[in-house]
């Protein structure tokens, strides 16, 4: 419900200033919840207020351009960071306050809320201050809190903490005789209220217990930060996990300014690091000693829907004995700049969102994946005292990797491969190349194989229950999935075993299950992982396998994915699931922004739009986000009686969990917003 609008451009991976995603453009109430943030470390001139708040204009003008609602500029950027001594000259004061009005002035017109930091003289104290600047108003002053005072850090020489007895208003010129100051300031729009910021400023990032904590707990969705962070080595990596982490502790947006070119060498370096981060994501970053201006949208939409959900913070908000903040409301959406269709939206939109790109720490990722998987079945089997397995082996995906889960299984509870069972059930609709490669993996693996042809079997059910064999219905499919089930119960009765169920979070997301069929078992490995994700772990396994056991798993990975109910032709696969329930790679994009941030089919289509630019086109990704919809709704009833299984990600549907949703749920709102698109 922000008001600034945004738009599209092309799609970018990674982390970057300058990394751009297309958004469409859209009116005030319907940008989807994105706020544009700028970070910026223009080059100063020490002790030249005048020269620096010409280059603090200029940026504005610049970040304006690109439809920034907010810029946050480094610690005491009017005058710059590294005056010593001079912090304590009245010239230098009086120039600050002179030049700060002068940027208030010539930014009048911009739709912006600017955050810059001078020095600021009251009654028998200096103060290292920030100042709040908006429409040509100051609109308040916020002191640093916490003022380091070692190394080449001397700050206490010139400055003071704001004190409980100090004013709450403050002279600070002609134009603006009673400006708010203290720490307990918020800005906030005015007809937004998700839309609030607050600020602190460098070193309080530090403190055990920052001020950002409080601000977030009194309704501060974006925390910005001026600071002056000399470089030393490995300082960088040190900033990165400060900020993340305090935007994930805070479920906020945290935007991190540092003072770079321009200060004095005298005693220490300084680097124009930005960084914008979001709930524990870096979304934009620069590289040092870089002057570019940072840029990202901030999802405050997603943010709010964190707070709600997470009773956690709610509870810390509810006891964290604050006083009330003041609240310093603003017209600042409804005066954001309106862009075309074919501008930028500062922000990566990941195609893959089960699949994380980066590609550090990717092998740790999916081993950590599978060991939890593993883990999940190997407590069971403790538990019940079980020692074998029973698992229909198709030569499919999902299969393929509840094998190896299991196997991993058996490993953590030191029982060797041959207690486990896979079963092979060739019928009507079993291709020769999945019947090959179930029949190699089962041998590369180690595991006992039992061929079960249960044609007949289907048959005689047939007979039973009158079903003409020519018609290809739906009793005819299932009948085979529910006599699969079967014989895997049965036969785990008969040993004394535990039926290791296959089926994947893609499928239950979808309904792509046979009721009391496929979609049954004894324990469910595979049940919070996607179908991308499926397809990333049989790719790790077969990276690490060599020989045989390579080559079917690479094999199996090049084999469409497909229930095989129905006889194939010539010998190859005839039915394949995508063609009939959609395009996997968009289900799982569609679950993850439903579940995991509560989008809206609307802002889940246009993220889309963007994440699968030049893949595919807009009447793609409306009929089956559509479909996804339909039978997301339609098919809860199999959801609510799963099977346990465990949680690998942020994203699952147990009923006992994540998902408690009613079987009797109706679409009819979410469907009529998609296919109004």
């Amino acid at each position: 419900m922000l008001k600034a609008r945004f738009r599209r451009q092309s799609v970018s991976r990674g982390n970057s200033c300058i990394a751009l995603l297309a958004f469409g453009c859209y009116t005030v109430r319907m940008n989807y919840g994105f706020f544009r943030t700028a970070a910026a470390s223009p080059e100063t001139v020490v002790a030249d207020c005048t020269a620096n708040a010409n280059r603090i204009i200029d940026a504005c003008k610049k970040a304006g351009a690109q439809g920034a609602s907010l810029i946050v500029f480094p610690e005491l950027a009017v005058t710059s960071y590294s005056c010593g001594d001079l912090f304590l000259q009245t010239t230098l004061q009086e120039a600050a306050i002179r030049e700060t009005e002068r940027i208030a002035k010539k930014t009048a017109s911009l739709p912006i809320l600017i955050a810059v930091g001078l020095p600021f003289a009251s009654g028998r104290s200096l103060y290292n201050c920030a100042a709040f600047i908006f429409a040509g108003k100051i609109l308040a002053l916020v002191p640093k809190t916490y003022l380091p005072n070692s190394g080449e850090y001397s700050e206490r020489r010139w400055f003071s903490p704001k004190k409980n007895a100090d004013a709450e208003t403050v002279y600070f010129s002609k134009a603006h005789p009673a400006v708010p100051f203290g720490c307990d300031i918020i800005i906030s729009d005015a007809d937004d209220e998700r839309c609030a910021i607050a600020l602190e400023i460098g070193e309080d990032l530090r403190a055990p217990v920052p001020p950002s904590s409080y601000h977030a707990l009194s309704g501060a969705a974006i925390i910005a930060n001026l600071s002056a962070s000399s470089e030393t080595v490995g300082k960088a990596e040190y900033r990165r996990l400060l900020v993340k982490s305090q935007s994930a502790r805070t479920l906020c947006a945290y935007v991190y300014a540092d003072a770079g070119h321009g200060e004095s060498t005298q005693d220490a370096v300084f680097a124009s690091h930005k960084i914008i981060a979001e709930n524990g994501t870096i979304i934009a970053e620069s590289k040092s000693f870089n002057d570019t201006i940072c840029f990202a949208d901030i999802d405050i939409e997603r943010l709010a829907l964190e707070r709600r959900r997470e009773t956690t913070f709610s509870d810390c908000a509810a006891n964290a004995n604050t006083r009330p903040y003041r609240k310093v409301s603003v017209d600042l959406l409804s005066r954001a700049k309106t862009f075309s269709e074919k501008a930028p939206l500062f922000r990566t939109i990941d195609a893959s969102p089960f699949v994380p790109n980066d590609e550090s720490g990717q092998s740790e990722r999916w081993n950590d994946i599978l060991t939890v998987q593993a883990e999940g079945l190997a407590k069971r089997m403790r538990h019940t005292g079980i020692k074998n397995a029973v698992i229909g082996l198709s030569g499919g995906l999902d299969s393929t990797l509840a094998l190896l889960v299991t196997v991993r299984a058996f490993g953590l509870c030191g029982l060797n491969a041959s207690g486990i069972h896979a079963i092979t059930m060739p019928c009507f609709g079993t291709s020769d190349r999945t019947y090959r490669n179930a029949c190699t993996l089962a041998k590369e693996t180690g595991v006992a194989l039992t061929e079960i042809n249960i044609a007949e079997a289907v048959r005689v059910h047939f007979r039973d229950i009158g079903q003409d064999e020519s018609v290809r219905d739906a009793a005819y499919e299932n009948a085979q999935a529910r006599e699969r089930t079967q014989v895997l119960m049965d036969i785990a009765n008969k040993i004394n075993g535990i039926v290791v169920g296959t089926g994947d979070l893609s499928e239950l997301a979808l309904g792509w299950a046979t009721y009391n069929g496929d979609h049954m078992s004894m324990y469910a490995v595979n049940v919070s992982v996607p179908k991308t994700l499926v397809r990333v772990l049989v790719e790790h396994e077969a990276s690490l396998a060599g020989g045989k056991l390579r080559e079917v798993l690479l094999d199996i990975l090049d084999t469409p994915v497909s229930p095989e109910l129905l006889p194939p032709k010539d010998g190859v696969i005839s039915q394949k699931t995508e063609d009939l329930v959609g395009l996997y790679e968009l289900h799982d994009f569609f679950l993850f922004q439903m579940l995991r941030y509560g989008s809206s089919p609307r802002k889940i289509y246009r993220l889309a739009l963007r994440a699968f630019a030049g893949v595919y086109d807009g009447a793609t990704v409306k009929k089956w986000l559509i479909t996804f919809l339909r039978r997301f709704f339609a098919q809860q009833f199999k959801r609510s009686c799963l099977p346990d299984g465990p949680k690998t990600g942020s994203v699952a549907v147990s009923p006992r969990g994540d998902l408690r949703m009613p079987s009797d749920a109706v679409s009819r709102v979410w469907l009529e917003e998609a296919e109004s698109l």
